[in-house]
C-alpha cells in the first residue's frame, strides 16, 4: 500500500519529514496544516496539494474525514497535545516530535488517546534507529558483555547549538516549551526505580555579559571576540543547501546575506546570550537506578562541539564504548578487543538528519503503518510515557534537591 502523510507544523522538522517521506518514496504527502501562511503556501506548492486540503490550523484539518493513514505533528512542544488526540480519534497512525508534550498530563492525554482508539503511536527518538544505535542494542542481547550493571553516557549538546536552540530559539524558556532534558533523549530493558540530578544555568546569565557588549550581536562593539556571536554562528552557513534548511531556514526565510542581516538585527535569534531570556539549564548530571540495582549516569552540557553521543556500558563479562560512529567491545574472557565501523551518514545535527536517523525513523514509522507491525517503532505508548517520567522525575529531583522513587507504569 501507498502510506499517506498529513503535515501538523510545517517548520523545519516537519517539512523535513515530509521530504524524506516523499524523496525515499515511502509516503505521499496529502494534507498539511499550518498557522504562517508563506510557510503553508511553499509548503502546500512544493508537495503539490489542493487548496482544499491545506488548513491553517490543525482543528480544521481534524474537522474534516481523515484525510491521510498518518499525521506527523510537528507543532511547538507545548500545542503537542490537542491535535494528537483529537487526530487519533479519527484514527490517524501518529507521529509526533519529541517530547511528546512538556507535562505529564498532556503526555497521558496523548497515551490515553492512542490506546483508546487503538493507533500506532510513535514518538521521534530518532536516534534509536542509526546503525549505531540497533548495533549497540544487539550486542547487548547477544549477552556480549553478560549482564549489564552500570551505564555512562555523554549528550554533547554544543556550544552553538546551545545558543541557537535553548537561548535564543524556541526551546529558550521552559514554561513554553520543555525542560532541556526531556528535548533530549533503551538499553537496560528494565524499569527505573530511583532518580536523582544536579545542573542548572551556570553561563547564560546577564552577570556573565561582557564588558561594553549591546543587545544585539550585528552592532555590538565586543561581537568579534564573543564566542557565541550569532553573526559569526550563522554567516559561515549561508551558501551550503543543507545547513540553509537548519539552523538558517528557523533564523529567516531569506537565507541570502542581507536576509540573515535583517534577521539578526530584528529577530530573537540576533539578541545577546547573556540578555537573561532565557531558563533552560545549560549542564546537568542524572542519576537513574534500575531495578535489579543497575546504575547509570547521563552528563548534559552545552560546552562540547555538536557531536554524537558518547555512551560506556559495563557488563559482567565486557564492556562497550561508542561514540556515534564506532564501538569498541572488550571481552574479558579473551580480554581482547574488537571495533565495529558503523559509518554514520552525516554528523549529528538535524541538519545533517542526525547521521541518517531521521530516515530511518520514517522507514521504521511507514513500514509500520503499512504492514500493522508496530514492533518496528521500537517502543510502545507506555513505554514511551515511562521514558518521559523517568525526565520530570530528573527535573523534580534536581530543583528539590531529592531523590525521587518512580511508580510503576501499565504496560
Amino acid at each position: 500500500m501507498t502510506v499517506t502523510l498529513a503535515i501538523v507544523g510545517a517548520g523545519a522538522r516537519g517539512a523535513s519529514y515530509a521530504r524524506i517521506a516523499v524523496s525515499e518514496g515511502l509516503a505521499t504527502v496529502t494534507a498539511v496544516a499550518d498557522p504562517d501562511p508563506a510557510r503553508r503556501q511553499a509548503f502546500a506548492e512544493e508537495f503539490g496539494l489542493p487548496e482544499a486540503n491545506v488548513f491553517q490550523d490543525w482543528s480544521e484539518l481534524a474537522a474534516r474525514p481523515r484525510l491521510a493513514d498518518a499525521a506527523v505533528v510537528a507543532t511547538p512542544d507545548r500545542f503537542h497535545a490537542d491535535p494528537a488526540v483529537a487526530l487519533a480519534d479519527l484514527g490517524y497512525a501518529l507521529l509526533l516530535e519529541k517530547p511528546m508534550a512538556p507535562s505529564e498530563a498532556d503526555a497521558r492525554r496523548i497515551v490515553e488517546a492512542a490506546v483508546r482508539n487503538d493507533i500506532l503511536l510513535g514518538v521521534c527518538h530518532v536516534l534509536r534507529y542509526t546503525a549505531y544505535s540497533v548495533k549497540l542494542k544487539q550486542l547487548i542481547s547477544e549477552g556480549r558483555i553478560g549482564d549489564i550493571v552500570s551505564i555512562e553516557h555523554l549528550e554533547p549538546v554544543g556550544w552553538w547549538h546551545q545558543a541557537h536552540s535553548y537561548v535564543r530559539g524556541q526551546w529558550a524558556v521552559e514554561a513554553r516549551s520543555s525542560s532541556m532534558l526531556l528535548g533530549l533523549g533503551h538499553l537496560v530493558g528494565r524499569p527505573v526505580e530511583r532518580v536523582s540530578s544536579f545542573g542548572g544555568l551556570h553561563h547564560f546569565r546577564p552577570e556573565n555579559k561582557p564588558a561594553g557588549a549591546g543587545d544585539r550581536c550585528v552592532s555590538c562593539p565586543v561581537e568579534r571576540t564573543c564566542v557565541y556571536s550569532a553573526v559569526r554562528i550563522y554567516e559561515r552557513f549561508l551558501g551550503d543547501p543543507v545547513y540553509e534548511q537548519w539552523p538558517l531556514g528557523v533564523v529567516t526565510d531569506d537565507v541570502s546575506a542581507a536576509g540573515l542581516h535583517t534577521a539578526l538585527a530584528e529577530g530573537p535569534y540576533g539578541a545577546c546570550v547573556y540578555a537573561g531570556h532565557n531558563d533552560v539549564v545549560d549542564h546537568q548530571v542524572v542519576n537513574l537506578e534500575y531495578e535489579g540495582g543497575i546504575t547509570a549516569s547521563f552528563t548534559m552540557t552545552a560546552f562540547t562541539a555538536l557531536d554524537f553521543r558518547k555512551t560506556r556500558i559495563f557488563g559482567t563479562r565486557g564492556s562497550l564504548e561508542g561514540d556515534g560512529r564506532r564501538i569498541t567491545l572488550h571481552d574479558f574472557l579473551t580480554d581482547t578487543q574488537q571495533t565495529f565501523d558503523l559509518d554514520p551518514d552525516g554528523g549529528a545535527s538535524a541538519a545533517d538528519g542526525h547521521g541518517g536517523a531521521d530516515t530511518e525513523l520514517l522507514r521504521a514509522f511507514i513500514a509500520a503503518v503499512a504492514s500493522g507491525d508496530r514492533s518496528l517503532v521500537g517502543s510502545g505508548p507506555y513505554e514511551t510515557l515511562e521514558s518521559h517520567l523517568v525526565v520530570w522525575a530528573a527535573e523534580r529531583a534536581r530543583r528539590d534537591g531529592t531523590v525521587v522513587r518512580m511508580e510503576p507504569v501499565p504496560s
